[in-house]
């Protein structure tokens, strides 16, 4: 059991580990959005998208609805959206623990 959520884990975080796919997912974190409705959003080109969505869909971290002659992509969960927003939390902690550092260091120089 223990050995399935790990492996689960890893791959889920191999899956995001490409700053295409988490832009991808910022913006889907917005609503659903077609192909072209994203690559504007990203202003990239269509077959980097298409290739990063490829792989998100496989992962089952996004998925892709036909509506009409156009396929809607969103998140299939969620707590991806919240997933986010922690990473940016401890992103931000991470800023402000360095510029801590280097104000003290800076201190220490000068006295």
């Amino acid at each position: 059991m223990w050995n399935d959520l790990q492996q689960f884990k890893a791959d889920f975080f191999k899956a995001l580990s490409h700053p295409l796919r988490i832009r991808i997912l910022e913006v889907l974190s917005e609503g659903e959005k077609s192909v072209n409705e994203i690559q504007r959003a990203l202003q990239s080109e269509g077959s980097a998208v298409s290739q990063q969505l490829s792989v998100l869909r496989n992962k089952n971290i996004v998925v892709g609805t036909k509506n009409g002659k156009h396929v809607v992509y969103s998140l299939r969960d969620p707590a991806i959206s919240e997933l986010l927003d922690v990473a940016k939390d401890i992103f931000n902690n991470h800023l402000v623990d360095t510029y801590s550092m280097l104000e003290r260091l800076e201190t220490d120089k000068n006295s």
